[in-house]
């Protein structure tokens, strides 16, 4: 097995008192290093994410759970932790891995380290290893099983610790999208006057994607991920939200949902999870990324305007679609719907990765990167501006 241990380097962490840690790769590649954050032991899908800041974000986002993220920027946890820019009630990521932890935060909104809040919430981390060799690794092998040890787990045997990483669950055919959704619905009111009202499927949504449509007169309807289509008719509502969410799309019951909803005409608006599902209840199939897209700078086109918008993305699956013209809904000829045309309305400047789906014949489209924005960028906020005027059509047709 390939052990890599890192050079002696006068780092902040060399003056805080760590135990050793390591992380174990499926195929063999070993890091050494020392704890941050809880000790113990984790398992999940090493994946990296590129974004220079925005971590408190990335981590309580619920789309990373099972997945042990590895920073690509070697200084992390120098702005702190606050209680404003949590996007859901938790930490979700597996495990925690950096190069250069801060020693001291230095924010004014800062109210606690970032190594504090991993240690209570139970995240077990790893600091002082070669992230770039790391991220070069997984880039060229792809994102893989991976544990992260430490304290007296890190003692055992390598052969030990690489049976415990095969023996851990993949992320293919993995369902986890109803382990971090709401278990009860509530609403978000919309701000000043009411506008619509939208029935948001909790597939593991962050709280500035409700927030930005109350902000456009929104009433929003937060429901869990087992919602029927009875329980969205209920409300009455004038569109239907898909939201981000990690794991699998082709485990996801809530297709057959989305096909309703579709046929029932109305109003659909997808992000990430939700464009990966529409994807698929529109007869696509959808595939898994080699290494994904997880970052706030990834560039994406949108075909119709030529425009570049610098995006928020965290997904390891895509959809398989043609990015070419139109294509009739090929869910169509299997379950005798009538979805229509449909086309490829958003590509990733990076690898040609469907990014976007729009329907020509029914109300419906999606992105699969991050237009709420948190922690940024803000270009694709429009977005939510074009799912209100879908819904302000809609209501004008049918008046």
């Amino acid at each position: 097995m390939n052990d890599t241990t890192p050079a002696t380097t006068k780092r902040a962490s060399a003056f805080v008192s760590r135990e050793p840690a390591c992380l174990v790769l499926e195929d063999g590649r070993i890091f050494r290093g020392r704890s941050y954050g809880a000790i113990g032991t984790t398992f999940g899908e090493a994946v990296f994410s590129t974004g220079m800041s925005g971590y408190q974000e990335t981590l309580t986002d619920p789309s990373y759970h099972k997945q042990v993220v590895v920073m690509t920027a070697p200084h992390v946890g120098n702005t702190g932790m606050n209680d404003e820019d949590y996007e859901s009630g938790k930490i979700w990521v597996a495990g925690y891995v950096v190069r250069d932890p801060a020693i001291r935060p230095s924010n004014w909104r800062s109210v606690r380290t970032l190594e504090d809040d991993l240690a209570e919430q139970g995240i077990v981390g790893i600091c002082d290893i070669d992230t770039r060799a790391l991220t070069r690794h997984l880039r060229e092998r792809g994102a893989m099983r991976v544990g992260v040890f430490s304290g007296a787990d890190a003692a055992n045997s390598d052969a030990d610790l690489l049976d415990a990483v095969k023996n851990a669950p993949q992320m293919e055919g993995s369902e986890l999208a109803s382990e971090v959704a709401t278990k009860e619905a509530y609403v978000v009111e919309a701000k000043g006057e009411k506008k619509f009202t939208v029935a948001a499927v909790d597939l593991g949504i962050k709280s500035n994607t409700p927030r930005m449509m109350s902000e456009r007169g929104i009433e929003v309807h937060v429901l869990p991920a087992t919602v029927a289509l009875d329980d969205i008719t209920a409300i009455n509502p004038d569109g239907v939200f898909f939201s981000n969410g990690p794991g699998d799309p082709a485990t996801a019951p809530q297709v057959e949902l989305l096909r309703d909803v579709l046929a029932a005409g109305i109003p659909y608006f997808g992000i990430c999870f939700g464009n990966q599902l529409l994807g698929r209840a529109l007869g696509f199939g959808t595939y898994k990324l080699k290494y994904g897209h997880r970052g706030i700078n990834v560039p994406v086109l949108d075909k119709a305007s030529g425009t570049v918008e610098i995006t928020a993305q965290n997904h390891g699956f895509a959809v398989d679609a043609p990015i070419e013209g139109s294509t009739q809904a090929p869910s169509d000829a299997e379950h005798g719907t009538s979805f229509g045309r449909v086309e490829v309305s958003h590509v990733c400047l990076n690898d040609d990765v469907v990014e976007g789906l729009r329907c020509l014949d029914i109300p419906a489209f999606s992105v699969q990167y991050h237009p709420e924005a948190a922690a940024g960028p803000h270009d694709a906020a429009y977005l939510f501006d074009r799912f209100v005027e879908m819904m302000n059509d809609n209501q004008k047709v049918n008046a």
